[in-house]
């Protein structure tokens, strides 16, 4: 049978889809794309934004149109069940706390926890550790979508990390908060003790973390962070720059605390890779409130920044609050933004000039250079021989053009 699955959102997401296909293709069934005629197709839904939702509803219908069998989950048809099961060539619904029962539907296993892990061609593996939230920032629908946080152990994780270990040299581990992981265990644990469980127990060769909130830092994990297999990467959202939208936010920080914090990181890792989130046109948000925002950004190490238009969310504080934002106003504070984005990230990819980096190869190219991603998040690519995809090889940087690093072998390796 051939299964095709279409992830859309956060790698969270990413996680739990690629787990539903490795678990699939090891009961013996083809994962194929939407256009080779699949008996089923599986559609991971997001509702992060507005414009999540429409691209998921156009996903659900481009779906239904490739095969009569669609089967949605995610936070979009959490949210919107009785919608989406509505629509042509849905046939179920799975919840978020029941994405698993996928593959017991598709291959008449109930114990999918059993299932050995596969995979396709795919250089690193996802592994969601944690799931939900508990916080309640004004503008964001998604702890109703997945619940309050709840955490797997870390006996598990080291098991699905030692599962995938001989076919992928990364993972990524994940979460909708990840900075909470074991908070709700017995006992307490830390997302800092759950990486040094991983570094004593398993052989992985990079391990990447995805966003972390700035207060949850703290110098245990940093410390942790400066071992050698984990990547030097942290994306940390910073929404607003303006103490009072960041109030208005419900964020439970100040400004100043996250460049300390910042300032922090950098110290005890220098030239780490640091990628931020903001929203432009949050309610309230005046002209001075949005140089403060821009100011703090040109202050910040950053290597890259995601830009968002404020987006109204039914159901949230924010989208009741008065002084919202007109869009063409959110349009050219998010094209500033973008803009100052660029010429980050140009610096950032300046400065790798001349350094060795652990490539990642996720891609051969045509004219037989390598493609793949550093540990500090960069496109590189390089001329190499003799290696594969998924492996990790070290490259000296010489160049870049655009946004992609050009290295070259490092001599003997």
């Amino acid at each position: 049978m051939k299964i095709s699955i279409v992830t859309l959102g956060c790698k969270a997401n990413q996680a739990e889809s690629s787990f539903i296909e490795a678990a699939l293709l090891n009961n013996s069934f083809k994962i194929v794309d939407l256009g080779e005629e699949p008996d089923f197709c599986i559609v991971n839904t997001c509702s992060v934004t507005s414009r999540s939702d429409y691209e998921s509803r156009q996903m659900i219908r481009r779906a239904s149109k490739a095969c009569s069998s669609v089967i949605v989950t995610g936070c979009y048809s959490e949210l919107n069940s009785d919608s989406v099961r509505a629509m042509p060539g849905v046939k179920v619904v799975v919840r978020n706390d029941n994405k698993s029962n996928i593959i017991s539907m598709l291959a008449n296993n109930s114990s999918s926890d059993t299932l050995r892990l596969s995979s396709r061609a795919r250089s690193r593996f996802f592994i969601k550790v944690q799931d939900g939230c508990n916080y309640s920032c004004s503008y964001c629908i998604i702890p109703r979508a997945r619940g309050r946080s709840r955490s797997i152990g870390a006996d598990q994780v080291v098991g699905l990390i030692r599962d995938v270990a001989e076919r992928h040299n990364e993972v990524v581990l994940t979460g909708i908060h990840l900075g909470t992981y074991g908070y709700d265990l017995e006992p307490k644990v830390s997302l800092a003790s759950l990486l040094k469980v991983i570094l004593s127990k398993t052989r992985i060769r990079r391990i990447r973390l995805s966003s972390l909130e700035i207060r949850e830092i703290d110098d245990e994990l940093l410390e942790v962070i400066s071992e050698e297999k984990i990547c030097k990467h942290l994306h940390i959202p910073l929404q607003s720059g303006d103490e009072e939208i960041l109030r208005r936010m419900r964020r439970n920080y100040t400004p100043g605390d996250f460049l300390n914090a910042v300032s922090n990181i950098y110290k005890r890792i220098p030239g780490i890779a640091l990628g931020t989130d903001v929203i432009a046109g949050f309610p309230g948000e005046g002209e001075k409130h949005f140089e403060n925002t821009r100011n703090i950004l040109e202050t910040l190490p950053l290597s890259y920044m995601h830009i968002f238009p404020f987006s109204t969310r039914q159901g949230t504080d924010a989208s009741q609050m008065l002084d919202q934002v007109g869009p063409t106003t959110k349009k050219l504070r998010c094209a500033s933004l973008r803009a100052l984005s660029s010429t980050k990230k140009k610096a950032y990819m300046s400065e790798q000039v001349g350094k060795i980096l652990d490539l990642l190869i996720e891609e051969r190219c045509a004219d037989g250079m390598v493609l793949g991603t550093t540990g500090n998040y960069l496109k590189a690519k390089a001329r190499l021989s003799g290696c594969h995809v998924k492996d990790v090889v070290p490259v000296r940087i010489a160049a870049f053009e655009g946004e992609v690093l050009v290295g070259y072998p490092i001599e003997g390796s």
